[in-house]
């Protein structure tokens, strides 16, 4: 598409090629936002909200993390990042990104904006990357207990030893998916908790990038990011005048039915983050860009942007 320029990076776990997308505006661009996907999803699946924005003269840019998408090495397990503490590979790719977008339009304000998984990758780097963006908006976030954490870890460590850390296992997945559809029962399929729009559902199971079960060592990966992200010390490295919108459905499992999404606003707030907003959309699940309301949220967060891009 004449707007629309896929290219690709090396990642930092070195051997494989990260697939990334830039969609251009009519215009000379007047900000820039970066985006990360899910887990089971990729960058193109934000193409919509993409053309929303450049279409108010921002450009958009996003990457397939490791394991997703056309970021899978020759011989690679699908959704699987890599050995222990290729979370971190995955923000490095994202500061790759982001670096190399800032290159080429030094001036602009840069934007950083990250859904569920992507939302915990977004708060990784806000840690390890301070400064480096104009303002974080948070989507589909949550924030679990420490003995929840602790436990699927112990949990997923031994399937991990038993199948292998690139291979899934039915218990991980259950774990770890199984008791967010519960909340929505009786369910239509396997991924009503995704969206109260069954258009949007039966979209992402029809889509072949989409859907399917992570490995062992993903599930790993995103606990020991869940924990990190979770510590105060970790956040006091943040940069406390960097704004941050957290943004999700009240009905997202994901973010506790609301009360994980509060828990990470609220710790934010405590580390000393000077501009937090939170904003729950009441009957809204995970997907909130993909709901027949999608209008109205696009232009919250627009307006959003645009009150911080001066």
């Amino acid at each position: 598409m004449e707007n629309r320029k896929e290219f690709t990076f090396p990642s930092a776990d070195g051997r494989t090629a990260i697939h990334a997308v830039e969609w251009h505006p009519a215009g000379e661009p007047a900000g820039i936002l970066q985006i990360a996907h899910g887990v089971a999803e990729y960058a193109l699946r934000y193409e919509p909200f993409a053309r929303f924005l450049n279409a108010h003269g921002f450009l958009v840019v996003a990457n397939d993390h490791l394991g997703h998408g056309e970021s899978v090495a020759e011989g690679a397990p699908r959704l699987y990042f890599g050995e222990k503490g290729s979370w971190q590979h995955v923000v490095d790719d994202m500061y790759t990104l982001r670096c190399r977008t800032g290159e080429a339009y030094p001036e602009l304000p840069y934007f950083i904006m990250g859904h569920s998984m992507g939302s915990f990758l977004t708060r990784t780097y806000l840690i390890h990357y301070p400064g480096t963006v104009k303002g974080a908006i948070l989507m589909g976030t949550g924030q679990n207990p420490d003995a929840m954490l602790v436990g699927g870890k112990a949990l997923a460590s031994v399937l991990a030893r038993k199948v292998g850390r690139e291979n899934a296992s039915d218990v991980v997945e259950k774990l770890a998916f199984g008791a967010y559809n519960k909340a929505f029962a009786p369910n239509r399929t396997g991924y009503d908790w995704l969206s109260v729009s069954e258009e949007n559902v039966d979209a992402y199971i029809a889509d072949p990038l989409c859907g399917g079960m992570a490995s062992t060592g993903l599930f790993l990966e995103l606990l020991d990011g869940m924990a990190f992200i979770k510590k105060p010390a970790n956040l006091r490295h943040m940069n406390m005048a960097t704004p941050v919108l957290f943004i999700s459905g009240d009905r997202d499992p994901v973010g506790g039915m609301g009360k994980g999404v509060r828990a990470a606003y609220d710790s934010f707030r405590r580390a000393g983050v000077r501009d937090a907003e939170l904003k729950l959309y009441p009957g809204l699940r995970h997907e909130i860009l993909n709901e027949d309301c999608r209008a109205q949220v696009y232009d919250d967060l627009w307006e959003w942007i645009e009150r911080h891009n001066g």
